[in-house]
């Protein structure tokens, strides 16, 4: 077992990054650069379902193609997920790029334990990856906490044809319980819409990851324009489908003042992608109802970290942190997507990006390729950001 757990390793890092951290001052010994993007447009159709939602993204070097799953709640179509192609020498810094380049081959739908499809609103498929040593593929449920249903969060496994193989074993702390908005004293678990959003795997395969996208109802507030959330990052062995590490992550505060009626803003950790023991690219999405962004994109501001959980505080085995001192994964801002520009000079518009993968070499270069979930909305985005890593 020890002989294959190192050949996993060598494969990953074959395909993968190496990254640095500079002790003396606490850089990270990398950057990301704009390649360009890609825009799939509205209610485009293909076999038969609308393209849309799409909240994850998964690159596979033995094919060179990408997997994608769609959050849609079985109203449009069954929960389902995508095998599409990324052509990034087709991708274009300009403000109109259109879809040259994304290629989509396959949509599969995925399947309940009794091999059926799930049923209208009883399911909302947000994080996925490909596990290539296994040839498995993991996704979480994100859960529900609403007047219409309270349902707990799921991590599953499943074949590629999309039947079902196993679930993992969720702490119970993580279930929904007390009032459906979560805010009052004695509730607990996920918040409606910030529970599972994202999935990783580790370097040498042994652990998948998924995280909250703010805290615990037990632990933290939603959060505000004055105040993050502490999210909790969740480790299962694979091997076993058992839970294991616990982290907290502080997601920063929103990033603009709402200004639509209803005042609605959010600020959370919505994808990740490991890049070293206990490293990662993660992503913060913040939305404001009614603001418009630098780039013009009305509500979003998105922005990538470089999280370092190696020296955090396992909380596992801690029902609640409320007033226990920990060591949070600590953050370094690596881009802020509010700042890239065209080639023309105009500012990325950015959408409502939930998605992140290591991507294929691009003119010698390691790359990180973003998705953005349009949310079935005709006024967002479906769209593929590429980005170059380079390294000190």
């Amino acid at each position: 077992m020890r002989i294959i757990r190192w050949v996993r390793i060598a494969l990953a890092i074959s395909f993968g990054i190496t990254v640095s951290v500079h002790a003396a001052d606490g850089s990270v010994g990398f950057g990301l650069s704009y390649i360009g993007q890609q825009i799939v447009p509205g209610k485009t159709r293909f076999n038969g379902t609308t393209i849309g939602g799409l909240s994850s993204l998964d690159y596979n070097p033995a094919t060179g193609r990408y997997l994608a799953i769609s959050d849609d709640r079985s109203k449009t179509s069954p929960a389902r997920f995508y095998e599409l192609s990324l052509d990034l020498s087709q991708f274009e810094p300009s403000d109109a790029p259109g879809m040259k380049g994304v290629t989509f081959h396959a949509v599969i739908t995925i399947q309940r334990p009794d091999g059926d499809a799930f049923k209208r609103n009883s399911v909302d498929p947000e994080g996925m990856r490909f596990d290539r040593f296994r040839n498995k593929i993991y996704w979480c449920d994100e859960g529900q906490r609403s007047i219409s249903a309270f349902r707990n969060p799921v991590v599953r496994e499943m074949n590629p044809d999309g039947t079902h193989s196993r679930e993992f074993s969720v702490p119970p702390r993580y279930y929904p319980r007390g009032s459906n908005m979560g805010i009052f004293p004695g509730d607990k678990g996920i918040y409606n819409n910030l529970g599972f959003e994202s999935l990783a795997i580790s370097i040498d395969g042994d652990t998948l990851y998924t995280a909250t996208e703010n805290g615990l109802a037990q632990e933290s507030l939603p959060a505000t324009i004055l105040t993050g959330s502490r999210a909790r990052i969740l480790s299962f062995d694979i091997a076993s489908g058992k839970p294991a590490a616990e982290y907290i992550y502080e997601v920063e505060p929103v990033a603009f003042i709402a200004t639509s009626l209803g005042g609605f803003a959010t600020n959370g950790l919505t994808g990740f992608v490991a890049i070293g023991d206990r490293q990662f690219i993660t992503i913060e999405r913040a939305f404001s109802l009614g603001a418009v962004a630098p780039g013009g994109s009305t509500g979003f501001n998105v922005q990538l970290y470089y999280a370092d959980a190696r020296d955090a505080t396992d909380i596992s085995e801690i029902k609640s942190i409320v007033g226990q001192s920990i060591q949070p994964v600590t953050k370094t801002l690596l881009l802020d997507l509010s700042e890239v520009k065209n080639t023309d000079g105009s500012r990325l518009a950015v959408g409502n990006i939930e998605g992140i993968t290591l991507g294929p070499r691009f003119n010698g270069k390691h790359t990180v390729v973003l998705v953005a979930d349009n949310n079935f909305s005709k006024k967002q985005l479906t769209q593929f950001i590429a980005l170059e890593i380079n390294q000190d």
